[in-house]
């Protein structure tokens, strides 16, 4: 790469590290940079997972005080999303490019639908059934769903923590504070297993990974500084509109 070209690369990991920690669609700053710089699709994929692992880190860091608030319910998250990437880093070494893709921005849109009418629906519902126990720990559904966006997320990315938002919210009842904090470790657990998998086997250009990884651990911590400080609707609301970018992107 030249100079500029790293100085492009290291922009676009510092916005999709900030994007990780804040809306959820991080790929969106970073994986088109990369298909612009003639990096083919799959290397451009891998890399740019590796690249943006040190953001799930560092943000959640940042979101360390939400997430002490539900230890038991991080490990869970961990725990599914990591092995659900699994899965989804398999898929991406071995399915066609593109056998996905026809299907994301639909998935993306769906889930944008879910986290704007989640307090609507849960509102409704608790009207409904005024004695129901509100609930901070998973259910099967819950958990199955947390395991498939685990796998998205090995696979591609691009809007998985906007699903695990939509997950988190209709599962459970979480102050959307500690919700975005999960969501941020949830991408981390799933980078950070698909990572391993990319470095053992799928071809990498570990320069641009170099590049992405500097550029994005900054940005996850800043993102969940600012994560922190936005009023709910506010964040639901860019959430929503972030998510609908990237499916009209994609599509």
């Amino acid at each position: 790469m030249t100079l500029a070209e790293q100085l492009l690369v290291l922009v676009a990991g510092f916005a999709a590290g900030v994007l990780t920690s804040t809306v959820g669609v991080a790929s969106l700053a970073s994986f088109p940079v990369l298909l612009a710089l003639g990096i083919p699709p799959v290397v451009a994929n891998a890399s740019n997972t590796i690249g943006l692992t040190p953001a799930g880190l560092s943000g959640s860091w940042g979101y360390r005080e939400e997430l002490r608030e539900q230890p038991r319910l991080a490990w869970v998250i961990i725990v599914t999303c990591g092995l659900g990437s699994v899965g989804g880093a398999a898929l991406l070494l071995a399915l066609q490019p593109g056998v996905f893709e026809r299907v994301v921005p639909c998935l993306i849109l769906f889930t944008c639908l879910l986290v704007g009418v989640q307090p609507g629906v849960t509102r409704w519902l608790r009207r409904r059934t005024p004695d129901a126990k509100a609930g901070t720990f998973p259910g099967p559904v819950t958990t199955a769903l947390s395991v498939l966006t685990g796998a998205y997320g090995g696979y591609f990315g691009a809007g998985s923590g906007v699903m695990m938002v939509a997950v988190l919210g209709f599962g459970l009842d979480l102050d959307l504070r500690v919700v975005n904090g999960l969501k941020t470790m949830a991408v981390a657990a799933a980078n950070v297993v698909a990572s391993v998998i990319f470095m053992v086997v799928a071809d990498l250009d570990w320069s641009v990974v170099a590049v992405l990884a500097l550029g994005s651990i900054g940005g996850g911590y800043v993102g969940s500084r600012i994560g922190r400080r936005l009023p709910p609707t506010m964040l639901r609301t860019l959430i929503v509109v972030a998510g609908v970018i990237a499916a009209v992107a994609l599509a």
